[in-house]
């Protein structure tokens, strides 16, 4: 009888340690404050609970106001600092593969896949990240692809006032991923819209909380993965057994051709890569310009200046038809502050996680080595002390200097060495796309469906419009009607 209790007591006493432990980790310094949560668990589930698109998520608001802007917590196993702190973000990103290291869990690297774009760090990374240059950088954007993007987006917006009502969350998705899926891929559209349903399947639990069981949206997401994987492979295999003469056509040849030089690049590298780089290419840009409707549709005051822009720009052309050009592009000033604006607001990537590498004593405090600190770019965006109403959708607010580069106050697409490599592409393609929604469009809201945070965006019974062709006497003023 004795022994059994003894057994239950030192199983207790064990169990207190254990949890004592989770709730006060070790450091060799001045942990910043906060709370652990409970064991294993965290604080997760309050992370991942649903919240309204507008505003600073609760999660963060209720602790910053409690503990500051540098707080500890647990999300999913792992022991947190959660910045909120402009100072403290970009030191992070300025010390990147030196004090901080990218960093994903172990369900997001399994959804994206190990030694892909997301997985690989230091010198395996930037290989890749040149390798994703070559499609979507600037050069590349400039000299090849802005003419097949603006015939793209002109295509679909056509077949858009044919439907006449358009969930402007889904039609874009199907916009981009045609596009995209072509350049990458060599697919056709039939077989694009087919990845598409892959990827929707894999986007429900891409940022969820990790349970993999049937009916969880993390394990449809694994399924989701899979298919488009299989179908990824289906097309590569076709590809390298083709006696077909190809050289470089598309990004897939483009890789194919590393692999067979027996570069750094092995096959499985480049198939996790076109996984991610596809999803990245449709999903976040698809969300901005969805969001960039609606605040254009709650905020009409900014139209008629973004439609003189464009106007002149068509005015000024002798041929009234001709596609975009670069020099065009880049003129569009009033432009480039309405999409940093809709980024801004947008926050469509909630957090960004790094691995402390060795302690780091900062503000005061020290992040133990094997911690994760994640920014919050939320916080930063909607902070009054960098941004004048910054809940307002505001593009006036942008000066000329913060337009095209991360810094302190603007992280919507990054900083540091992994500054979105996609992020020209992003702004060229929603810049395209307004140009041709006010010069040749009229459009209204029909559905507001409702949109939230989970802590990525969700819109719930998407996001409709009405949408048709403007006629040549239609006033500008009765675009949005």
């Amino acid at each position: 009888m004795w022994l059994s209790l003894l057994a239950v007591a030192l199983i207790v006493v064990g169990f207190t340690h254990w949890v004592y432990r989770w709730r006060n980790p070790k450091c060799k310094g001045l942990l910043p404050p906060g709370s652990m949560g409970l064991p294993i668990i965290g604080e997760s589930i309050e992370y991942f609970s649903s919240h309204p698109l507008e505003g600073i998520p609760p999660f963060i608001q209720k602790r910053t106001a409690r503990y500051g802007k540098l707080f500890k917590t647990s999300l999913v196993g792992h022991p947190v600092v959660l910045s909120t702190d402009p100072e403290v973000n970009y030191y992070v990103f300025q010390q990147e593969e030196v004090l901080f290291q990218c960093w994903y869990t172990k369900s997001a690297i399994e959804l994206t896949g190990k030694d892909g774009f997301l997985d690989n760090k230091g010198t395996v990374h930037k290989y890749l990240r040149n390798l994703v240059l070559s499609l979507v950088g600037p050069d590349k954007l400039k000299h090849n692809h802005i003419s097949e993007i603006d015939l793209n987006i002109r295509k679909h917006l056509h077949r858009w006032a044919g439907q006449g009502d358009v969930d402007v969350k889904e039609a874009p998705e199907i916009m981009l991923i045609t596009f995209m899926a072509e350049k990458i891929l060599g697919c056709n559209e039939e077989k694009a819209l087919e990845l598409r349903e892959q990827y929707r399947a894999f986007m429900g639990g891409f940022v969820c909380f990790p349970i993999n069981l049937p009916g969880t949206a993390y394990h449809a997401s694994l399924q989701g993965r899979k298919n488009a994987m299989k179908m990824i492979k289906d097309i590569v295999k076709e590809r390298k057994t083709s006696k077909e003469k190809r050289k470089k056509q598309d990004f897939l040849d483009h890789l194919l051709y590393e692999v067979d030089k027996e570069t750094i690049l092995t096959e499985e590298n480049a198939l996790n890569t076109i996984f991610a780089v596809l999803f990245a290419a449709f999903e976040t840009t698809s969300a901005a310009i969805a969001l960039g409707l609606k605040f254009l549709n709650d905020h009409p005051q900014v139209l008629p200046q973004l439609m003189e822009e464009h106007e002149n720009i068509v005015k000024n052309r002798e041929d009234k038809e001709a596609a975009i050009s670069w020099a065009e592009y880049k003129s569009m000033t009033f432009t480039h502050k309405v999409v940093n604006e809709i980024v801004r607001l947008a926050n469509i990537v909630p957090g960004i996680f790094r691995k402390v590498l060795k302690d780091v004593k900062i503000k005061g405090f020290t992040i133990p080595a094997g911690w994760i600190v994640v920014v919050c770019p939320p916080s930063v965006h909607l902070d009054s002390n960098n941004y004048e109403d910054p809940y307002v959708f505001n593009p006036w607010r942008w000066k000329e200097e913060e337009l095209h580069s991360a810094s302190k106050k603007f992280m919507a697409f990054g900083g540091g060495l992994r500054l979105c490599a996609g992020a020209d592409l992003a702004k060229l393609q929603i810049s395209i796309f307004l140009h041709y929604l006010v010069t040749k469009y009229r459009w209204r809201m029909k559905k507001e469906g409702n949109i939230v945070r989970t802590p990525g965006l969700y819109f719930v019974d998407g996001l409709h419009i009405h949408i048709s062709e403007r006629n040549k006497e239609d006033d500008k003023n009765q675009c949005i009607s």
